[in-house]
């Protein structure tokens, strides 16, 4: 029997607990989650993609279902290539539907064959989003609670 892959995309910039939440819900349903660090050129990131990419090979390898990989095309052209089918996406209650929709109906012209699964974020977490992070991690504000150990250790070294 074929293996259930699902890819999960996004800059992960940081990598929040809002993330984690949907992978490790994501990792209930399909046998393997790749984790894809997105690179856009309209981004402009804290950490490196290597950073984000290493931070979560460290968060992850104690799960073998978790794959880390970076990609600088469309995601869709990812998951041809890797032949995965289905792309998991986090929806919060601050008005994602309609990009998420717009983008997950895209991404089916493009890519017929994949499919784009949507998990709702955790009631606890809806309101976390890698840019408030950053802001307040900008203004020395204390992110412990919305970001893994890791990506916070990651964030220090950028004081540094």
């Amino acid at each position: 029997m074929e293996k259930k892959r699902a890819l999960y995309a996004g800059t992960f910039d940081p990598f929040t607990n809002g993330h984690l939440d949907i992978v490790q819900r994501a990792i209930t349903i399909f046998d393997e989650v790749v984790i894809l660090v997105a690179v856009s050129p309209n981004k402009k990131p804290f950490l490196s993609s290597e950073q984000r990419v290493n931070v979560l090979r460290k968060l992850f390898a104690h799960e073998p279902k978790v794959k880390v990989d970076s990609w600088t095309g469309l995601i869709v052209e990812y998951a041809r290539l890797n032949k995965i089918t289905s792309v998991v996406r986090g929806l919060r209650p601050t008005g994602d539907f309609e990009i998420e929709f717009q983008m997950a109906s895209m991404n089916r012209k493009i890519n017929p064959d994949c499919d784009t699964v949507f998990l709702m974020t955790s009631e606890k977490l809806y309101y976390i989003s890698s840019s408030l992070v950053k802001e307040v991690f900008t203004h020395q504000g204390d992110v412990t609670p919305f970001v893994p150990p890791l990506v916070h250790e990651e964030l220090k070294k950028i004081k540094s």
